[in-house]
């Protein structure tokens, strides 16, 4: 098939592309540069002239939790508006199948652990980043109700719990849970130091998989896209708590200080953990251990590192 990727340069966009799967199809994922997605003309000529038999939708601007509190806004309106642009597209121009990746950021904070596909929708979300995971709520509604109109069209949602890998943002203003533990802890290392602070109490559990395991899933869904449910969390189905990430990075990058807690910072949600029941009745699940996981990505890191571009 032809497939036209957003987001292409991004952590997720590269592992999509880097996969053993991508080899069967010929894949445009347009640059920034060569597209900007908040540019609802420009993308809808290159929608037109590209004509591709499916859509993934993985570009966004993405954050972690510093990133998500300072710029609300600018979370909202950006993804808001490259979610539309690009599946409104996608409908104008009659492309059949589009995938759609939300986030895990998409369900309410108080909703019941682990989060089922049910509840989406059902609360208020979680203050710490309710720009970004409105956005997402707003292009899954609409992928949902474009697909209930036209019966030719099938726009499906990947709902991913968080993920960290190659590729990934290490900036500490900008970086997600586990990139951000990485360089901390390897800074430490380098610095001799005998502490590493971190957030909150350390308690509140999340649920990180490695990104190669979601374009793993993510081939999976286009392959099987018919049968593939209108909306799907994609996940692991267990997690650890922040302190057993800080814990497991300092294994693998063999430091040996000690952990404080700043508890006035914020926590965020005690736990965000996806049910994957509807993905196992799909059948496929996710391969890649944490200690492996973490271990790729601190290599990754390494390698950036040595040329200066971390």
């Amino acid at each position: 098939m032809k497939v036209l990727l957003t987001g292409g340069r991004g952590m997720v966009g590269r592992a999509i592309q880097d996969h053993p799967g991508a080899a069967a199809h010929r894949i445009v994922a347009p640059t920034s540069t060569e597209l900007d997605l908040t540019d609802r003309t420009a993308v809808m000529k290159f929608v037109s002239e590209a004509a591709p038999d499916i859509v993934i939708h993985a570009a966004g601007r993405v954050g972690g939790i510093q990133a998500n509190m300072a710029n609300p806004a600018a979370f909202l309106a950006e993804n808001m508006d490259m979610g539309f642009n690009v599946v409104l597209a996608a409908r104008e121009t009659g492309v059949p199948s589009l995938l759609n990746l939300g986030s895990s950021c998409m369900y309410p904070h108080d909703a019941p652990n682990p989060l089922h596909e049910e509840s989406l929708g059902k609360g208020e979300l979680e203050p710490t980043n309710e720009g970004y995971g409105l956005a997402k709520v707003a292009v899954a509604r609409l992928c949902a109700f474009i697909s209930r109109e036209r019966d030719d069209l099938a726009y499906k949602t990947l709902i991913p719990c968080n993920l960290y890998g190659l590729n990934d943002k290490f900036d500490p203003a900008i970086s997600h849970l586990v990139p951000a533990i990485i360089r901390k802890v390897h800074e430490a290392k380098e610095s001799s130091a005998e502490t590493v602070e971190i957030w909150g109490d350390g308690t509140a559990r999340r649920e990180f998989m490695f990104s190669g395991d979601l374009a793993d899933g993510v081939w999976a869904a286009v392959e099987g896209f018919d049968a593939l449910p209108a909306r799907m969390n994609i996940g692991l189905g267990y997690d650890y708590s922040i302190n057993e990430y800080y814990a497991e990075t300092a294994r693998v990058i063999g430091w040996e200080g000690a952990f404080v807690h700043d508890l006035s910072r914020p926590t965020g949600m005690k736990q965000k953990l996806l049910d994957v029941s509807a993905q196992k009745d799909f059948g496929w699940e996710a391969r890649t251990s944490l200690a492996e996981g973490i271990a790729q990505t601190y290599a990754h890191f390494q390698d950036l590192l040595e040329r200066g571009a971390a």
